[in-house]
């Protein structure tokens, strides 16, 4: 009988031991911001934006990674700084532990992870997105599909590279992959402007991804 209870004992603690191993293994390395600026597109830059992933992160938990903000800007005359530079080369697993991507050609070329369901924000918890109210889908990025700064146009896509909240316009994903017959994540649309409130006349709040890029 001492032995089974023994038996237990140690199968149990194996068993913790395991899990607690697994969770340490999947850090979250990756969330949709819980709540934008509320400056509308104006992040204070690519500076201000991530340490606003940093802070969130911080909160949750999760602090002591190197936090980037999934953005991309722009320059006249040659290509800005691409959203897909930034973050460092995965894994990344959400708050559940659950993979979004195991490298950039995966998280760009073959994505079908991030959905309503995965795309969580720091905590756990699902970011609101078409058919809910409101409708808080649209994410700036202000990136193409792959990622990459380059536009070939003269239009504004990141809202004066994330310091504006009136003029311009931004590049958005949708998180839950739904609407206006584009399902991309990462670039969906151009946004009616940069303020709170044009961004939320086309489904969005102001929010952002954020990758750990260590």
């Amino acid at each position: 009988m001492k032995s089974n209870v023994i038996a237990v004992i140690f199968g149990v603690g194996a068993l913790i031991g395991t899990a607690t191993l697994h969770a340490e293994d999947r850090p979250m390395g990756f969330f949709v911001t819980s709540t934008g600026m509320g400056n509308g597109a104006n992040l204070g830059g690519l500076e201000g934006a991530d340490a606003y992933c940093k802070k969130l992160a911080t909160a949750a938990g999760a602090g002591e990674r190197d936090w980037k903000a999934y953005l991309s800007t722009e320059e006249e005359g040659k290509r800005g700084v691409s959203a897909r530079s930034r973050i460092g080369n995965g894994p990344w697993y959400n708050a559940h532990g659950i993979l979004i991507a195991a490298n950039l050609t995966e998280l760009h070329l073959y994505n079908r992870t991030i959905t309503l369901e995965t795309a969580l924000d720091e905590s756990g918890n699902r970011i609101k997105g078409r058919g809910d109210n409101p409708n808080e889908h649209d994410i700036l990025t202000g990136s193409m599909d792959d990622g990459t700064a380059y536009f070939p146009d003269e239009a504004d896509h990141t809202c004066s590279n994330w310091t504006s909240s009136d003029k311009g316009s931004a590049q958005v994903g949708h998180h839950d992959r739904h609407g206006g017959g584009n399902t991309s994540w990462s670039s969906a649309h151009a946004s009616r402007g940069c303020s709170q409130e044009a961004l939320a006349s086309t489904g969005g709040a102001g929010k952002f991804y954020c990758f750990a890029a260590d």
